[in-house]
């Protein structure tokens, strides 16, 4: 690593300003700095040092996307294979058959999408940031398995110039990049991007086993019909609690498995990545909607308003979107006080959108991107009754003095 190091620095003079290669200086940077400790420091004190740099906290989120990641894979192979009777599958045959599905729309996301980071980077001339390597992954993990590749590189375009850099590139978005691509293509393709034929691959329509169906757990529950029980509706479906929380059915890439968001979120809290208030906040408020939702008379409105909170958490992307989408650092809440807040009204907005929303049975997107939004403002009045407070308080204590 020395060696290569050496060789990089023998090469820096090249990129520097006057050097024949000055225009791709963010190429060389990108390089040095992905693969070593970057050597730059603030000059002159006081500074407090930290060793989690962007570089580090990115990486770290990229280690916490493994699992969902592996198990996406593993489920999407699963998935085409027992739909399409493949004769004497394998765990081994799952995981090439997956890896042939998956991993081409993550290679287009990454191709794609880096390619667009480094144009803007050379022509703002600054330094290509790591966050491209959370989004370049995250985005294709919220996509199904029969997603175009050309849909997934217009999407992934969409997010990193609209939902990023026309804000100033990473640290100044609004909103959730990896979401606002996912947003752009529900909308834009919704056939491609939604409904029950596209959660699996299909390769011969008259192999596909009898009985078959892509339809997902919340698609199930949202069409329960009146006077149903919506438990045995899903049970009906071959949706179980058990089954829901294993991930071993059809849906987003990642979104299925539970378990693989759980072991990112304790990697993700336990390195001080991920808010863990945010998550807590967006699991009470989950929960607080639908218990009051299934406070409502089950005579007099859909069923799927009788829905246990336990349910909401594992099904759709509920678990996935409140660990890697909900607690990005750019676009959710700053303040402490604001996390609680902005993660339970996006538990709450959830359980708004899925039961309340006939024509959209999923609510975290919409939920998250949404909050995004109200972020700012929340830590805007979180800050100005922090100040009210600060003021009340100075001001009786200054009373308190002249009477003493």
């Amino acid at each position: 690593m020395k060696f290569l190091l050496k060789q990089l620095h023998k090469q820096k003079h090249l990129f520097e300003p006057g050097g024949k290669l000055e225009l791709l200086y963010p190429l060389y940077e990108a390089q040095e700095t992905f693969l070593f400790t970057p050597d730059d420091v603030t000059k002159g004190p006081p500074h407090v040092r930290d060793g989690l740099d962007m570089k580090r906290a990115m990486i770290m989120v990229v280690i916490a996307l493994i699992p969902p990641t592996l198990f996406a894979i593993y489920n999407a192979g699963h998935q085409y294979n027992v739909v399409n009777q493949v004769a004497d599958a394998t765990f081994l045959t799952h995981v090439i058959q997956g890896a042939l599905i998956v991993l081409p729309i993550i290679l287009v996301s990454y191709i794609v999408g880096g390619l667009l980071e480094v144009a803007f980077c050379i022509i703002r001339k600054h330094e290509v940031n790591e966050g491209f390597l959370v989004t370049g992954l995250l985005f294709p993990l919220t996509l199904p398995p029969t997603i175009p590749l050309w849909q997934v590189a217009v999407g992934i375009a969409f997010g990193v110039v609209i939902g990023k850099e026309i804000f100033g590139g990473t640290g100044f978005n609004v909103l959730n990049p990896a979401l606002t691509a996912r947003a752009f293509l529900f909308f834009a393709y919704p056939a491609q991007i939604s409904g029950d034929q596209v959660w699996t691959k299909v390769a011969d329509q008259s192999e596909v086993i009898e009985g078959f169906t892509g339809a997902t757990p919340l698609a199930v529950a949202a069409a329960a019909p009146e006077g149903s029980s919506v438990i045995e509706v899903l049970n009906e479906a071959g949706f179980t609690l058990n089954s829901m929380a294993t991930g071993l059915i059809g849906g987003s890439l990642a979104e299925t498995a539970v378990w693989a968001s759980l072991i990112g979120a304790v990697i993700l809290i336990l390195s001080g990545i991920g808010s863990w208030r945010i998550m807590a906040g967006g699991v009470i408020g989950l929960a607080l909607c639908s218990t009051a939702m299934n406070m409502l008379p089950a005579d007099s409105f859909s069923p799927f308003t009788q829905l246990p909170f336990h349910y909401h958490l594992v099904m759709g992307s509920a678990m996935f979107g409140l660990v890697y989408m909900a607690t990005d650092p750019v676009s959710a809440a700053a303040t402490n006080r604001g996390k609680w807040i902005y993660g339970t009204m996006i538990g709450v907005l959830i359980i708004l959108i899925r039961v309340a929303n006939p024509a959209y049975a999923e609510g975290v997107m919409l939920a998250i991107l949404f909050m995004n939004v109200m972020a700012p403002m929340i830590d805007h009045y979180v800050v100005e009754a922090h100040v009210r407070k600060r003021r009340a308080d100075i001001k009786a204590r200054k009373v308190s003095h002249a009477q003493g």
